[in-house]
């Protein structure tokens, strides 16, 4: 059975999400941020040197990276379940989604809660990162007009896969500036699935 090693307040939320939608058992060990530093606790250190969570193990295989993982699950238990058919156009739009996540749009709004950090030297860094927020954000916005989900109305992988952008655009960008990025977020919101994970996983800050 997969076992989750999540992490409050982080992306393994999304993990246990997807698992949910798919209705698929599995355990939960969980760990807390330091409440001042809120860093990962040591103790990952001990199922993954990296220390970092989203983490699962899983038939003696531990498999780290949101992406990988998620790719994981759907090829081993998926069954075809929120993909597009791996030989169609479709297909290739979700991949894209799925390394845009955390290879494009995460960036930026990472660095302005580092460069925040920084106080009056940040400063000169502030006005590049707010303009590729801006950029990424409004090219979700965009994608999103006139569809439901990332790849049109079809609910998948990549909406999960994304999720945590837009959830964290809420708290360090005007995501209401944004109409169709910010109902997307209202709507993965209010599936039942995702309800159920934020009952399993505890307290989650970016359910906003």
């Amino acid at each position: 059975m997969i076992t989750v090693h999540h992490l409050n307040d982080s992306r393994s939320q999304r993990i246990l999400w997807l698992l949910e939608e798919l209705a698929l058992p599995y355990d939960i060990q969980c760990y807390q941020r330091d409440s001042q530093t809120r860093l990962a606790p040591p103790e990952l250190k001990s199922i993954h040197p990296l220390g970092k969570s989203p983490v699962i193990t899983d038939n003696g295989r531990v498999i780290i990276e949101s992406g990988a993982i998620i790719d994981y699950i759907m090829r081993h238990y998926g069954g075809g379940r929120l993909q597009p058919d791996t030989a169609t156009p479709a297909y290739d739009d979700y991949q894209q989604w799925l390394h845009f996540a955390e290879g494009s749009a995460m960036l930026p709004l990472l660095l302005k809660l580092y460069v925040s950090m920084l106080g009056d030297a940040g400063k000169p860094l502030s006005p590049r990162i707010e303009s590729e927020i801006a950029n990424h954000l409004g090219y979700i916005n965009q994608s999103l007009a006139g569809h439901d989900y990332l790849l049109a109305n079809d609910f998948s992988g990549a909406d999960i896969q994304l999720s945590f952008v837009g959830e964290i655009a809420g708290a360090r960008a005007n995501r209401a500036a944004y109409p169709n990025l910010d109902a997307w977020v209202r709507r993965f919101q209010a599936r039942p699935a995702y309800q159920a994970a934020i009952a399993r996983g505890g307290p989650y800050s970016f359910a906003q």
